[in-house]
């Protein structure tokens, strides 16, 4: 489970499309108290940053269509609440980048 802290144009098809999916999940995880992956750290650290989720959630849906990809579900802005900004990482942008350059896939973290 993981959402990048990273621009999503530098992610490859398939990290970016994963990280769509994660952050999905985690809203509705937060949102209508769901239970898996509730005690997850990538969860948790979006706790009180709904507003920030939303916004990441926004970007990702630009590159995803600047790629071609087609989105239609929607989610409640309303619920999006707390800080817009993320600012607690599991591991720093650099060190997400080379996590991402040791897979030797082809997202642009160079």
């Amino acid at each position: 489970m993981r959402i990048w802290d990273i621009s999503p144009g530098r992610l490859y098809r398939s990290h970016l499309l994963a990280e769509h999916r994660e952050i999905h999940a985690i809203w509705n995880i937060l949102t209508l108290g769901k239970k898996g992956y509730s005690g997850h750290q990538e969860t948790l650290r979006w706790k009180g940053k709904l507003k920030a989720l939303f916004l990441r959630h926004e970007v990702v849906i630009k590159e995803m269509e600047r790629r071609g990809f087609r989105y239609n579900s929607q989610r409640e802005e309303s619920l999006a609440t707390g800080s817009p900004v993320q600012d607690k990482y599991l591991q720093t942008p650099e060190e997400q980048r080379e996590i991402l350059r040791k897979k030797g896939c082809s997202c642009k973290v160079i």
